[in-house]
């Protein structure tokens, strides 16, 4: 992928999402949020990098103490294919006894998110919840039935690109949420 490559990206992309629905969806999510985790103590934990837009806009809204933690274990790097779990840095708080929180860009299949969750369960969590921008609704859920307990918009089962979601490491800084023409 190269500078040109990525442009045409873009420029031939569905936009199915836009920024005002995008916004408008967070703003919700937090609503929910604070209703369920206001009194809890709990610790949000971003999953790098796609979940790092969609933190940042959430954490803001979210008007009740908490602590932030990151995470970052992939399957992709800048493939569009996932293979085995890397992890790169785990959580650095104790999450033994509390709320946990993921945050990501995205439930696909939910590999990753599932490996996560595990591992703050193992790590003495008492709850794991998940917060979602974007859930796709297909059958090939790692668990069947598997939902995100905090979802901002559902989308069917397209590759998708922008707003903390990557196309081969580019676009997630686009305002809206696209998916690949043809895809």
């Amino acid at each position: 992928m190269n500078f040109e490559e990525a442009g045409r990206v873009l420029a031939e992309g569905d936009m199915l999402v836009s920024e005002f629905e995008v916004h408008a969806a967070i703003d919700r999510m937090a609503n929910e949020m604070t209703v369920e985790l206001k009194e809890s103590n709990p610790v949000l934990i971003c999953c790098m990098n796609g979940g790092l837009v969609f933190a940042g806009q959430l954490l803001t809204k979210l008007v009740f103490p908490l602590q932030i933690d990151y995470v970052h274990a992939t399957r992709y790097g800048h493939k569009i294919n996932g293979v085995a779990l890397d992890w790169k840095v785990r959580p650095q708080i104790d999450l033994h006894g509390r709320t946990v929180v993921l945050m990501d860009d995205i439930l696909d299949e939910g590999v990753t998110l599932a490996a996560i969750a595990e591992y703050c369960r193992n790590q003495g969590a008492k709850k794991v919840l998940m917060a979602v921008l974007v859930e796709k609704l297909h059958l090939r859920k790692v668990t069947p039935g598997m939902r995100a307990d905090f979802t901002g918009i559902e989308v069917g089962d397209r590759f998708l690109f922008g707003y903390g979601l990557d196309y081969k490491g580019y676009w997630r800084n686009a305002p809206a949420i696209y998916a690949l023409k043809d895809h």
